[in-house]
């Protein structure tokens, strides 16, 4: 593939909506018509070229992010598409925290549903700019201006109108752009890669110009230009494509507006003018401000600007397992990496020298020499570094801003069939351990079990059938089980004194500790409150640690404990004889005391769940929710459907996709995300 060398013709984007509202068909229709495949491969057929993993053909989803690399009018455009179930949503974390722009995909007859929300705000939180495709306009009841309704009122968004939909459902044809004022219209015969470009018809024109003038207005807002053209008497021959173009290019990359496109993909309609909008207003690498980090000496902040000739700083955004090896995904923000030259991992300390260099197509890879500023590549040969971390040189070391990850809510737990699997299992978890930071796997010492943590019972499903395909692993699954957490109710003191003697060496140390109850989501604190006398400062910070490590299982029933505060209150040593293990001991030993007098109870995760749903069979679902100790929130209404908002325990919602298609002839569809901790009723 030819490349580009500058890197003002890069594009880094991400695909991001809702489950079911079509990013890969967008996705697979972009690499058809920029030449990068050759067929166009469909989800519900299992051919989707980003979709290569099985699980992913036989599910219709998008369970891993794909990266991809494709050209369109002198631009070299990478592209992840993301997954759009809410149990991957760390994959989408990944991607937009190393991403310049995004295109939010919407279901015009869905309109803007929960993951599209979650995704978002995900994009908000990078500041990424981004633009919104509104696809499906060809299916019954599509909404094209409900939708972008649906984008003011639920993202909070300020839409910028630029094409307008010609004809409606069976009858959709084509799109109107109010820049350029043409109406296109694709031809059917041609899998949608060819399509005329026409004067706007008679009938659509008053329409036409009621937008373009809305489209102009909101401009003049943010250009002066174009508020001086449009203050004059005639405006529309002042104000050229050319100055609009660039204004919507300005105040897309300044977060200010959201250029608003509309086609259907599976139809092949309206992917070419969004691949021109991706490289018009989605800002290059240029156009973002310098990735800033933290000097791991001095703790200070430096910046690195996106120039080859500066020092390398890249970001590991994802690790994956493929063909057995270990491949790291990497953005290179500033100088370049290049195959066989040592990196530096300023977050182990250690040297990494990468192997390989791959620009990747899917599952598909191109060898490269090297890959500069800008661009996103695969990596082989980084033997210890792992998700979120930085490569960089040792003479300007930077640590970048590490990616958060989620904690899991459900587990299951997992054994070896044979006794030849059971000394490959924990090899084969540790590859999925450092594939995905979301997937928790830990030991239950009473029971000898191996538990499985992880987002969502699909989450953990995919896993365990990954174990039997990849590597003919296979286990014996128990049924899933929710994570709760552990928290204290009332403040309680207490004290632990450590007084025994250690290989030949006597140990003494007493501590004194108080718990208090946080409000929700405050996380644990740790606070002293003793002089150098009572105990020396050089064990304070040794206690801190012992009080932490406790609060990882709590005393009901070993789960983390949540939302308490230890106060170091007193205690006792002796100059002779204190030591790190006495002190780290009587503190777990005063911890635990402390958390069994404070009334410990359990919180259970609640989940926000919103269920479209037929209207006659409202009330039946409705009834179903409140049997599950669920909290109605709020009912909507959408055409022939009801939108139902709740809250409910987990624990509540295991095998409640059957109920609900039972109880709706299987036409009621639900989705399900975290929200908060609760206390367990």
């Amino acid at each position: 593939m030819k490349k580009t060398s500058k890197i003002s013709h890069i594009r880094n984007i991400g695909i991001i909506a809702h489950i079911d509202a079509g990013k890969t068909t967008v996705t697979e229709r972009i690499l058809f018509y920029t030449g990068r495949s050759h067929k166009m491969g469909e989800v519900h057929d299992g051919e989707a070229v980003m979709d290569w993993m099985p699980d992913e053909q036989e599910r219709g989803i998008t369970i891993t992010s794909a990266v991809t690399t494709c050209q369109w009018k002198g631009a070299d455009i990478h592209i992840i598409d993301t997954p759009g179930h809410v149990d991957f949503t760390i994959e989408v974390e990944r991607a937009l925290r190393v991403l310049d722009g995004a295109v939010g995909v919407f279901c015009a007859v869905g309109g803007v549903e929960p993951q599209s929300e979650t995704v978002w705000r995900q994009a908000d939180k990078y500041r990424v700019p981004k633009i919104a495709f509104v696809n499906k306009l060809d299916r019954i009841g599509a909404d094209f201006f409900g939708t972008v309704e649906q984008m003011q009122e639920k993202l909070h968004a300020d839409p910028l109108i630029l094409q307008l939909p010609v004809g409606q459902e069976d009858n959709f044809r084509g799109v109107i752009d109010l820049v350029h004022m043409k109406q296109i219209v694709w031809q059917d015969d041609a899998l949608g890669a060819t399509f005329v470009l026409d004067e706007i018809p008679e009938g659509e024109r008053e329409s036409a110009e009621l937008h373009r003038e809305h489209l102009i207005e909101k401009l003049a807002e943010i250009d002066d230009a174009i508020m001086e053209a449009y203050l004059s008497d005639a405006p529309e021959n002042l104000i050229s494509p050319d100055q609009m173009l660039s204004a919507i290019r300005k105040a897309t990359v300044s977060l200010k507006l959201t250029p608003v496109l509309c086609g259907s993909a599976l139809k092949n309609k309206g992917i070419q003018p969004l691949l021109d909008a991706v490289v018009s207003f989605l800002p290059s690498p240029l156009d973002v401000p310098p990735v800033k980090g933290v000097h791991p000496g001095t703790g200070e902040t430096v910046a690195f600007p996106p120039d080859e000739k500066a020092p390398l700083s890249a970001l590991i955004f994802k690790v994956a397992i493929m063909e057995g090896r270990k491949l790291s995904f990497v953005r290179i923000y500033s100088g370049k990496l290049v195959s066989g030259r040592e990196a530096y991992n300023p977050g182990r300390g250690i040297k990494e020298k990468p192997a390989r260099i791959l620009l990747m197509h899917a599952n598909k890879k191109e060898r490269i020499e090297e890959a500069g500023a800008g661009n996103i590549v695969g990596v082989v040969g980084l033997k210890e570094s792992s998700t979120g971390e930085t490569l960089c040189t040792k003479d300007h070391p930077v640590l970048l801003e590490r990616i958060e990850f989620y904690e899991p809510v459900i587990s299951v737990a997992v054994e070896p069939k044979t006794h030849s699997d059971q000394e490959r299992l924990d090899q084969i978890l540790d590859k999925f351990l450092m594939e995905d930071p979301t997937l928790r796997v830990q030991k239950d010492e009473e029971t000898g079990q191996t538990l499985l943590s992880g987002m969502g019972e699909l989450h953990l499903d995919v896993i365990i059938s990954r174990m039997d395909r990849e590597f003919n692993a296979h286990v014996n699954v128990g049924k899933p089980q929710v994570v709760y957490r552990e928290s204290i109710e009332s403040p309680a003191e207490a004290s632990a004194v450590f007084d025994k003697e250690v290989g030949g060496q006597r140990h003494f140390g007493e501590v004194r500790l108080k718990l208090k109850p946080l409000p929700r989501g405050s996380g644990n604190l740790f606070t002293a409150a003793v002089s150098e006398e009572t105990i020396p400062h050089v064990y304070v910070s040794v206690i801190e640690k012992a009080v932490m490590e406790s609060f990882f299982s709590g005393v009901l029933m070993g789960y983390p404990v949540v939302d308490v505060q230890a106060v170091l209150i007193g205690g006792a040593c002796n100059e002779s004889l204190d030591s790190e293990l006495a002190f780290t001991v009587s503190a777990s030993m005063a911890c635990k005391e402390a958390l069994s007098r404070g009334n410990p109870f359990l919180l259970e995760p609640i989940m926000a769940v919103e269920v479209l749903v037929p209207e006659g069979f409202m009330g039946e679902v409705i009834g179903d929710l409140n049997a599950r100790n669920g909290k109605i929130e709020a009912i909507r209404p959408k055409t022939g459907y009801q939108v139902i908002r709740a809250i409910v325990p987990l624990a509540h919602m295991f095998g409640y996709s059957t109920s609900l298609r039972s109880a709706t002839q299987g036409r009621g569809t639900f989705t399900m995300h975290f929200s908060h901790f609760d206390r367990r009723q």
